[in-house]
């Protein structure tokens, strides 16, 4: 029969089995056929005889659910969407990059003021030449699933 622990005397040992028949049923340490201790809620499968449980056996848990193999697959996650164009923050980059112009587009308001008042000094214009090139070349090769993760509101 099967039940559920309903508890167990930490001094004694003794336990009380709630059976699937409605019935109480007790039993002994000696009646515990399993390496470990007995802890109440855990389910058991055991033999009723005259009022007490014997051979007292805890039934197996199923494992819980594992997760999708692969995180990134489309049907686990939701799609990110943007209202925010990678070709156009791209082509923004190539003729507007040294003034951030890109960056605001994309809603990065902070480092492209950062830009623009760099641009107005000759050391932050040499930075941010190369910089608005690299944003326009990783735009260009970011997948659509990551600029709208990233760049999506």
């Amino acid at each position: 029969m099967r039940g559920q622990i309903l508890g167990v005397d930490v001094r004694s040992g003794d336990g009380l089995v709630a059976g699937e028949d409605g019935e109480r049923y007790t039993f002994s340490p000696e009646d515990w056929a399993q390496h470990g201790e007995p802890s109440r809620g855990q389910l058991v499968d055991f033999e009723a005889a005259a009022g007490r449980a014997r051979n007292v056996f805890p039934v197996p848990v199923a494992p819980a659910a594992a997760p999708p193999a692969t995180p990134t697959s489309t049907a686990a996650a939701p799609v990110p969407t943007t209202d925010r164009n990678k070709y156009i923050a791209a082509v923004l980059a190539f003729l507007f990059g040294i003034f951030g112009i890109h960056r605001f587009y994309l809603g990065r308001v902070t480092s492209g003021i950062i830009m623009a008042v760099l641009t107005f000094t000759v050391i932050g214009a040499l930075v941010t030449v190369p910089l608005s090139i690299v944003d326009m070349v990783r735009y260009l090769v970011m997948s659509d699933r990551d600029f709208a993760a990233r760049y999506g509101r």
